[in-house]
């Protein structure tokens, strides 16, 4: 298990006095099959995993409701959070690193053969604990603080009920908000840590998600049209793609909840969003994605296409109103030198939040988007290559076929840099069933119990806890 610009720190950012540390993390899980037949999801064992040698780790399994106990048939191991277990930064590498698979409950031949495909996707852990909502500036539709006839951002605490009302204690919006609602119980608020992903969904894990798919699953979810910088095709029977490291587009509500399912992960809440961006960071009016208004967007592209694809000029930090046609790979404005602003990451180091494709979100904006479960997927879909989550926006008849909850935040390639400030709900309920050239994806995980476990409740600053 390896990957580069890796860290762990206890002290994200040096002298805002609320000394506070996250960090990224690789999703793992496990594909297999026995040959001509088709791909299932392995479960995992709670314990008995390896560390293996190199950067010392931490294995936490992940199962679909995390507020439950591990099960072996009803809640199992879908996957495996491993990240750094001390402060550093750097390549991340291991060796000999072993998950250990419930193969008995899988109900394996042990006389057969089986095919094992491993798969990973970066993440970054968001801290638990308070933060805002809205920047106060003037983005349409944004969040502010319910009773109130200013516009003040709303402060998430543990004491707020999830009440959506223009009344004090609830949260509100000047816009895309409907009236008198309450969040499910256990609704992903981002009070509790979570895991996002470091980058929107690329092309190369779109193509792995679709070689793992019946012919008839895949053909519901591939698009291969070609346009706006997708480089998707079929050859011979499999997906594959000409510009792996670009982000995908052309993703529907329903492809991208799909993708998540598959891979044990979760949609992110547009509550979530505001907090992957701004961290526990007092807001500044009409900010973007790296915390102020120094806003570059980038021109054109060298090195099109491949790993090293930069963007022009060197100092651009978003991809916005662009003369580019299409997304860009993602990461592509972090180097070795740049920082939070000229590498356009969030509070945490998450990238393209502001701008590249719009990414689709579950909303608080109405009572179907409110009732979402922070269930995760466990791996499978249904035969026709839906996902089938329970509570998840979109669920009808045991299958994730309907849009209603569903929303757009973050901005495209294609949108002014209006849209891509991190507190514009323009957006936000809106939504379209067709597969748009600048919609993209993104998932999370709920931090699991004993990622919890080992955060102190030391409180800094403005009510901001702290890890240990």
């Amino acid at each position: 298990v390896a990957w580069d610009n890796s860290w762990r720190t206890g002290n994200l950012v040096i002298d805002d006095g609320r000394d506070v540390g996250n960090w990224d993390a690789a999703w793992i899980f496990v594909k297999y099959r026995e040959a001509g037949s088709v791909w299932k999801h392995a479960k995992l064992l709670m314990g008995g995993h390896e560390l293996g040698t190199g950067t010392n780790a931490t294995i936490q399994v992940g199962v679909p409701d995390q507020n439950a106990d591990w099960h072996a048939l009803e809640n199992p191991g879908v996957g495996a959070m491993v990240y750094r277990s001390e402060t550093g930064s750097g390549t991340f590498a291991v060796e000999q690193m072993k998950l250990r698979w419930d193969y008995g409950t899988d109900n394996l031949d042990p006389e057969a053969e089986y095919i094992l495909e491993i798969y990973a996707i970066e993440m970054v852990s968001v801290m638990p604990g308070p933060y805002f909502l809205g920047s106060g500036g003037s983005e349409e539709s944004r969040f502010i603080a319910g009773g109130s006839s200013t516009n003040e951002p709303f402060l998430v605490t543990s004491e707020w009920n999830g009440c959506i009302s223009d009344t004090e204690g609830c949260l509100w919006a000047t816009g895309d908000m409907d009236e008198g609602g309450v969040l499910q119980e256990g609704y992903p608020t981002g009070w509790d840590g979570f895991y996002v992903m470091k980058y929107e969904i690329s092309q190369q894990q779109y193509v792995d998600f679709l070689n793992t798919l019946t012919p008839e699953q895949a053909s519901e979810r591939a698009y291969t049209g070609g346009a706006n910088r997708n480089g998707i095709t079929q050859e011979d029977g499999y997906y594959v793609t000409s510009r792996p490291y670009v982000a995908n587009n052309y993703m529907s509500w329903e492809d991208g909840i799909s993708y998540l399912d598959w891979a044990g992960l979760r949609p992110l809440t547009e509550l979530e969003f505001e907090k992957a961006a701004r961290g526990y960071a007092d807001p500044v009016a009409d900010e973007y994605a790296w915390g102020n208004t120094e806003l570059v967007l980038a021109e054109g592209l060298a090195s099109a296409g491949g790993r090293t694809e930069t963007v022009v000029p060197e100092s651009a930090n978003a991809n916005g109103n662009s003369s580019i046609d299409g997304p860009v790979r993602v990461g592509v404005f972090a180097d070795a030198t740049s920082n939070r602003v000229t590498s356009g990451a969030s509070y945490w180091g998450v990238m393209e939040l502001s701008g590249n494709v719009w990414e689709r979100y579950v909303t608080a904006g109405n009572e179907s988007g409110r009732l979402f479960s922070s269930l995760h997927g466990d791996g499978g879909l249904t035969s026709n290559g839906f996902g089938n989550v329970p509570l998840w926006p979109g669920y009808i008849d045991s299958s994730l076929t309907n849009l209603d909850g569903s929303g757009f935040r973050g901005g495209a390639y294609t949108s002014s840099s209006e849209d891509i400030k991190i507190s514009s709900r323009s957006n936000a309920t809106l939504t379209i069933s067709s597969r748009a050239n600048d919609s993209g994806f993104r998932g999370a995980r709920s931090m699991m119990r004993n990622d919890l476990a080992i955060l102190t409740t030391t409180i800094i600053g403005n009510g901001i806890i702290s890890p240990s």
